[in-house]
């Protein structure tokens, strides 16, 4: 496999200080790490502060075999998601602290960089929208996650999905409202619109059918990062040439692992 893949946008450091632990993250970071440990070429294009954060999630995404030229460092604090736990398992947020993701945007040399790759992922939250359109105009192939914002008016996602090729979205329930929605959404370009739907599995409208996907069983320790997961394994299926079916039982595969365990990856 030679396609290069980066994501792009919002990175955070998600801190558990009653544990005394943090995790690089971010919908595109989960994304990446899953990827390259499947043997993918994998960039991250963000930035982080120069606190202890910053430099600890640098070195631990290189660790993972991403590449961290672009993910810039700036002088302040680096994006934190304040965590805890509730009864001993569900995951809160409790806080965010903007820092330095609070005024990011590209530079003409990174986004030149991006343009070095065959695909790129990105959500609502990176600053980076303003890019999109030329980046699906330049032949990029566009991954986004829309997370359960993509009925949101307040985000204009109706001026978005024309630019991208494959649509992520979460839902709570399989019906009739969910199954119009990703057709409608399919309409305005995109090659694919998926819906995870937790325990229910997964839907995947091309344009043609809806596909259906079940879950893989699994004893559940934490939901955090299943969808950046599921969406991991169906890109990794992409990648390879696979049909949808195949994409979306990879997708599934993933996400079961990460469901059992603490990590987000």
């Amino acid at each position: 496999m030679d396609e290069k893949v980066v994501a792009v946008g919002f990175c955070c450091a998600d801190v558990y200080e009653k544990l005394g632990v943090f995790y690089p993250t971010g919908n595109g970071i989960d994304w990446g790490v899953h990827l390259s440990r499947m043997g993918v070429d994998v960039s991250a294009v963000s930035v982080v502060g120069t606190d202890e954060y910053g430099r600890r999630m640098r070195e631990a995404l290189s660790a993972e075999g991403i590449d961290v030229s672009h993910l810039r460092q700036e002088p302040g604090d680096t994006c934190v998601m304040l965590m805890d736990l509730r009864n001993g398992t569900d995951r809160v947020h409790l806080e965010e602290v903007e820092g330095v993701m609070a005024d990011y945007a590209l530079t003409p040399e990174e986004d030149a960089f991006v343009r070095t790759h065959d695909m790129l992922h990105t959500d609502l939250f990176g600053n980076v929208l303003d890019h999109l359109h030329g980046w699906h105009e330049a032949g990029m192939e566009v991954v986004m996650d829309f997370s359960t914002f993509s009925e949101d008016p307040d985000y204009h996602c109706e001026d978005i999905f024309p630019d991208v090729d494959h649509v992520f979205m979460s839902y709570d329930k399989d019906d009739q409202h969910i199954r119009d929605w990703i057709r409608h959404v399919q309409g305005f370009g995109p090659k694919t619109v998926c819906a995870t739907l937790g325990e229910l599995g997964s839907l995947c409208y091309d344009g043609e059918r809806t596909y259906e996907c079940g879950i893989v069983p699994a004893e559940v320790v934490n939901t955090v990062g299943a969808g950046d997961s599921y969406i991991a394994g169906f890109t990794y299926g992409l990648l390879n040439g696979w049909d949808i079916p195949a994409c979306m039982r990879k997708g599934s595969e993933v996400s079961s692992q990460v469901i059992q365990k603490f990590e987000p990856y």
